[in-house]
C-alpha cells in the first residue's frame, strides 16, 4: 500500500486505495513532510499562506485599479436598458436571449446595480471586485487540497491571480458578470467533489450544486463545471495510482454527480426553451484562422504574463498583440513542461490531454457561435473566450506538482528558492506591464464622455421633451436596436425630460453626447396650402395635409410650422399605415416636431381640443440631425 498525501492537510498518512487520502492512526513515510516535524511545519504553513494571501490581496488591489478606471461599454448599456425598462423578478427581464446567452442571474445583478445607482460605474466595479476575490479565495482552496499549504502551492496561484488571461472579461462588466461566477464555480465546485470523495460529508454534495446551479444562471457554459469537478477528481486519483479511478470517482462522488445531473437537466430544458441556436459552420479556413489567433496570438503568450501589448479600433474591445518573440517563447516554455512532466513525473499525460481538451471546447464554442462572413480574427485575441482556462491551467498544473516523480529517472536538481522567487516575481512583472498597457487601451472609450456629458445635458434640460434617437454609433451600433435608443440607455436616470413622441424643442445628443440644436432633413415636404395667409385650416374635423410623394413604412419625423388659437392637443399619423401621436400645442406661432410610424402620403390631423383651431404652414418630413450651425 503506498503512502498518498492527504489532501488540505499538512502531514501525509497511509492510504486506503479506495480513499486516497484517507486517514489511518499511525503516519507513514512520505515525500511529503510528517508528524514528526510537525511544529516546523505548522510554521511553513502559516508563511505559505500568508504568502498566498498576500498574492490575492495584491492581485485586489491591481484589479481594483483595473475596475475602477474603466466605466460602462457596450452590452453594459443593453444591461442598463433592460433593467429600466423591466420590473426585478419579471420573466421579459431574467429570460431575455441576449444574443444566446442565458444569463437570469447577471440581468438580476444588473437590475439591482442600476436600482441603486443608476449609470454609475462605482456599483458594477464593486461587484466585479468582489466576484474577483471570491474566484480567488476558491482557486486557492482547491490548490491547497491538491498540493497542501507548501511552498509550489504559490506558482499556479500567481498564474492564476496575475495572468493577463482574465483580464479583458474582468474589465468589461457585462463580461465579468459571465465569466467570474464561472470561475468561482469551477475551482469551488471541484474542491466540493475532492472533499466529497475524501471525506464522505453531504454538505460537500450540497454545496457544490448549489454553487453550480448558480454558476449556471450566470453563464451557459458553466455546464462545463461538473465535468471539470469530476475530471480533476478522476485525475487526482490516477496521479496518486489508485486503480480504476473512473470507478472510484463515480462511486465515491455519486451523492454530488447525481444532483448535478437533474441540476443540468433542469437548466438544458430551460435554455433551450427560452434562447435560439446561433450556432453554424464556419469555413476550414476561418476556423483555422480564429484557432491559431486564439491559442497562438491569445492564449499562449499569457502564459509568461504576456500579451505586453494591446490594440484596439473602438467601438470593439482591446486584443492582445504579442510581439513575435514571446509568442515563440510562450510555445517553447509549453513544450518544455510538457517534456518535463512527461519524463520527470509519472501519469501525467491525461493532465495535459484534458487541458488541452478545455482549451479546444472553449475555442470551437467561439467559432461555432460567433463565425461569419463578417468576423475578424482579433475577435479570438480579445482573450475573454478561454478567461476561464486559466483556472483548469491552474488546476491541471497542481495535479502536475503532485504526481510522484518517476523513480527510474534521474531527478534534476531541485531549484533553488531564490530562483523560484525570481520566476515568480519576473511574471508578476510582465502580467503587470501587459495589465498597464491593457488599461491604456480600455481607457480610450467613447461611452464614458458620452454618459457623462448626457448625464449632465439631461439634468440640465428636465423640462423639454425629447424625440427618442439612436445613440452615437461608437457607443452603440443599430444592430443593438431598441437598446441603442437614448430612452433605455438614459431611462434609469431621476434627473431628466421625458423621452416623447413630439416636442417644441429639437435636440440631438451628438458623438459625445452634449445636446445640440437639431433639424429635419427634408425627404418630402407638406406644401404651403390653399388658405391665403393660412396654408391649412384646421377646425373641428380631420384633414390630410398632402405630401409632395411618398414615404415607405419607417420612422420619420414631421416639422408643423403652425398657429393655433389656444392651447390644447391634436392628433397626428401618417394616412396610410401606422400609429397615432398626441401632439400638445400652444397659442400662438410656433412649432411642433412629430415622430412618425408608418407610410402614406400625407399627414392627417385631427383636433382633440373642442374648439382649437390652428393654421398649418408648410414645412418638412424626413430624419433628424444636427442643425447646420450646431455642427459648425
Amino acid at each position: 500500500m503506498r503512502a498518498v498525501p492527504d489532501v488540505g492537510a499538512n502531514e501525509v498518512v497511509e492510504s486506503d486505495p479506495r480513499s486516497p487520502g484517507s486517514r489511518q492512526s499511525s503516519p507513514t513515510r512520505s515525500r511529503w513532510p510528517s508528524l514528526t516535524r510537525s511544529r516546523q511545519w505548522s510554521l511553513t504553513t502559516r508563511k505559505v499562506l500568508v504568502a498566498a494571501l498576500a498574492l490575492i490581496a495584491l492581485q485586489i488591489v491591481v484589479r481594483s485599479a483595473v475596475a475602477f478606471s474603466g466605466d460602462f461599454y457596450w452590452d453594459d448599456l443593453i444591461l442598463i436598458s433592460r433593467s429600466g425598462e423591466f420590473p426585478a423578478l419579471s420573466a421579459d427581464l431574467l429570460f431575455y436571449d441576449h444574443d444566446g446567452h442565458f444569463m437570469p442571474a447577471a440581468f438580476l445583478v444588473a437590475w439591482l446595480s442600476t436600482a441603486a445607482a443608476p449609470l454609475s460605474w462605482t456599483v458594477p466595479a464593486v461587484t466585479l471586485v468582489v466576484g474577483q476575490a471570491l474566484a480567488s479565495l476558491a482557486v486557492l482552496r482547491i490548490l491547497r487540497l491538491l498540493l497542501g499549504t507548501r511552498p509550489v502551492l504559490l506558482l499556479p496561484l500567481a498564474f492564476y491571480l496575475f495572468s493577463p488571461l482574465t483580464l479583458p472579461s474582468f474589465a468589461w462588466w457585462a463580461a465579468g458578470l459571465n465569466s467570474l461566477p464561472m470561475q468561482i464555480a469551477l475551482a469551488w465546485v471541484a474542491g466540493d467533489a475532492i472533499r466529497l470523495c475524501r471525506t464522505g460529508r453531504a454538505r460537500f454534495a450540497v454545496s457544490g450544486a448549489v454553487v453550480t446551479a448558480l454558476s449556471l444562471a450566470f453563464f451557459e457554459k458553466s455546464i462545463l463545471v461538473p465535468v471539470v469537478a469530476f475530471v480533476a477528481v478522476t485525475l487526482a486519483y490516477r496521479v496518486d495510482g489508485i486503480e480504476r479511478p473512473i470507478h472510484t470517482a463515480l462511486n465515491r462522488g455519486k451523492s454530488l454527480w447525481i444532483p448535478l445531473a437533474v441540476v443540468v437537466a433542469l437548466w438544458a430544458a430551460a435554455y433551450l426553451y427560452f434562447t435560439d441556436s446561433r450556432f453554424v459552420v464556419p469555413s476550414a479556413s476561418q476556423t483555422a484562422g480564429l484557432a491559431h489567433h486564439g491559442t497562438s496570438l491569445g492564449l499562449v503568450p499569457t502564459l509568461l504574463g504576456g500579451p505586453w501589448s494591446w490594440d484596439r479600433w473602438p467601438p470593439s474591445p482591446p486584443w492582445a498583440t504579442p510581439p513575435t518573440v514571446l509568442v515563440v517563447l510562450g510555445w517553447t516554455a509549453v513544450a518544455a513542461a510538457l517534456v518535463w512532466s512527461l519524463r520527470y513525473r509519472q501519469r501525467t499525460v491525461g493532465v495535459w490531454v484534458s487541458m488541452a481538451a478545455y482549451v479546444a471546447v472553449s475555442e470551437a464554442a467561439m467559432i461555432l457561435t460567433r463565425s461569419g462572413p463578417d468576423t475578424a480574427y482579433e475577435l479570438a485575441q480579445t482573450l475573454r473566450y478561454v478567461a476561464d482556462s486559466a483556472v483548469v491551467i491552474a488546476i491541471g498544473w497542481a495535479l502536475i506538482v503532485r504526481a510522484p516523480r518517476k523513480r527510474a529517472v534521474r531527478p534534476l536538481p531541485r531549484p533553488r528558492p531564490v530562483l523560484v522567487v525570481g520566476l515568480v516575481a519576473l511574471f508578476i512583472a510582465s502580467s503587470l506591464w501587459s495589465t498597464a498597457t491593457f488599461v491604456q487601451r480600455w481607457r480610450d472609450n467613447p461611452t464614458v464622455d458620452y454618459l457623462a456629458n448626457g448625464r449632465a445635458a439631461l439634468a440640465a434640460n428636465q423640462e423639454t421633451p425629447l424625440l427618442d434617437q439612436p445613440a452615437s454609433i461608437y457607443v452603440l451600433l443599430p444592430v443593438a436596436y431598441p437598446h441603442n435608443l437614448a430612452s433605455r440607455i438614459f431611462g434609469p436616470l431621476h434627473d431628466r425630460p421625458e423621452f416623447g413622441r413630439s416636442t417644441d424643442d429639437l435636440q440631438v445628443f451628438d458623438d459625445s453626447g452634449h445636446l445640440i440644436p437639431g433639424a429635419v432633413v427634408r425627404i418630402r415636404s407638406i406644401g404651403q396650402g390653399p388658405v391665403p395667409e393660412c396654408g391649412y385650416r384646421i377646425e373641428n374635423d380631420m384633414v390630410d395635409l398632402p405630401l409632395d410623394g411618398p414615404l415607405i413604412d419607417w420612422e420619420w419625423t414631421a416639422q408643423l410650422n403652425y398657429f393655433a388659437s389656444t392651447d390644447g392637443t391634436i392628433e397626428v399619423s401618417l394616412n396610410r399605415s401606422g400609429d397615432t401621436v398626441t401632439v400638445p400645442v400652444q397659442a400662438g406661432l410656433n412649432q411642433a416636431f412629430v415622430r412618425l410610424l408608418g407610410a402614406g402620403d400625407g399627414i392627417r390631423i385631427s383636433p382633440v381640443t373642442p374648439g382649437l383651431e390652428m393654421c398649418i404652414g408648410a414645412g418638412p418630413v424626413g430624419a433628424v440631425a444636427p442643425a447646420p450651425e450646431a455642427g459648425s
